[in-house]
């Protein structure tokens, strides 16, 4: 069933930089953003927009099994961690699980408005990626192939759309259709690549404009210079995702990187498998095999120290950065909400800020203990998750 949009309500919070506010809703937009003298418990931020998502809360999206109801129900899941739009994301697989995951995607944006609107558009990531041991990550080698115009018409026609390929540029095939992806309106994206800078470049002149979690899904060793973060980071036209949670990337690293790139072409994304949410301990999951969660989130394979996937969310994520003293809060946010939806061109639909005529997505976050806790999440206009749920 739909969420009915309230007719008319106030939201009260504190905006970083800005002070508390009063928040007039009407229907599902914002009509006025007023400053006021004290305002609700808890920090007041657009909904946060996650670009990459394999699953959460026990919830996968890269079992081979995904239905309707597996979206949906992982919609709700995030709703309950402050995300309120996102890219279900499929790694590397049979085509067929590819088409079956966009069909179920398909399924649950021609059903109920108020799911379908958290549905940023799919995130393939994969198939078109690097063959070799460490650039790969957990993608199955054997499901590794040469991109073609044909199998992208069949994922296109599959029925949902797609906001993002990832791809490795040196893969067979994948120079030659980046012009074709960039002109069905996908964001062509690298990553999971082992490519030269020269090849890089190539693919940023054929139209890739973005670098997926960079600084992983790269070999563990590289040349010192010149390599493929050095490149990527040099182009002017490229923005980045990262992922902020301690593990993947080291404090002083993605405090340069953020600096080479800009924050005005940065972005956060969790990056999170099903795992995510649930309890440390020992797991089986379909991509990874063994894997154990620690208490601190990181997601290993067992008995080692390589990474298995990501276990903390978006907002996990703009809380590290801001302890880390990498960010100030407010910037944190802005590459958890304005940015993702700036990348994706969904600027015209008024997401990812807290302004007149933008859409009501609002989170009240309070986030003075030593993890986020969410008091309120709002979609719609409408109060989905905490004290109004």
């Amino acid at each position: 069933m739909a969420l009915t949009a309230a007719a008319e309500r106030i939201v009260t919070g504190t905006i970083p930089g800005r002070g508390p506010v009063a928040v007039e809703v009407v229907d599902s937009r914002i009509r006025e953003v007023t400053t006021i003298e004290t305002a609700s418990s808890g920090t007041l931020i657009p909904g946060l927009l996650d670009l990459q998502i394999n699953g959460y809360g026990g919830i996968d999206l890269n079992d081979g099994a995904v239905t309707p109801e597996t979206v949906a129900a992982l919609i709700r899941a995030l709703w309950e961690v402050g995300v309120t739009g996102f890219c279900p994301t499929f790694v590397t697989a049979p085509v067929e699980h590819l088409v079956a995951g966009l069909r179920s995607v398909a399924a649950v944006l021609e059903g109920d408005p108020t799911l379908a609107r958290s549905v940023l558009g799919v995130h393939l990531e994969g198939p078109w990626v690097s063959a070799e041991d460490g650039a790969r990550g957990a993608h199955a080698a054997g499901h590794v192939r040469p991109a073609t115009v044909g199998e992208l018409d069949r994922l296109i026609d599959a029925g949902a759309p797609i906001s993002i390929i990832t791809l490795a540029p040196e893969a067979d095939g994948v120079i030659e259709l980046i012009p074709e992806i960039v002109r069905r309106g996908i964001v062509a994206s690298i990553g999971h690549s082992a490519a030269d800078p020269a090849t890089i470049t190539a693919a940023v002149e054929a139209g890739a404009t973005l670098s997926t979690h960079l600084g992983n899904g790269v070999a563990a060793q590289l040349p010192r210079h010149p390599n493929l973060l050095w490149s990527q980071l040099a182009a002017d036209s490229l923005w980045a995702s990262f992922i902020a949670d301690g593990h993947h990337v080291d404090r002083d690293t993605l405090a340069v990187f953020l600096k080479a790139k800009g924050l005005d072409r940065s972005v956060l994304v969790s990056d999170t498998v099903a795992v995510a949410g649930l309890a440390p301990g020992s797991y089986e999951t379909p991509v990874g095999g063994s894997v154990e969660l620690s208490e601190s989130g990181r997601l290993s394979l067992a008995g080692t120290s390589y990474l298995a996937g990501a276990a903390r969310t978006l907002l996990d994520g703009v809380a590290w950065l801001t302890d880390s003293r990498v960010l100030e809060l407010g910037e944190a946010v802005r590459l958890a909400t304005a940015n993702p939806a700036v990348l994706l061109g969904l600027r015209g639909t008024e997401r990812g800020r807290v302004e007149a005529d933008c859409h009501a997505d609002l989170v009240r976050v309070d986030f003075s203990g030593a993890h986020p806790v969410v008091l309120e999440v709002i979609v719609g206009g409408v109060t989905v998750s905490g004290s109004a749920a």
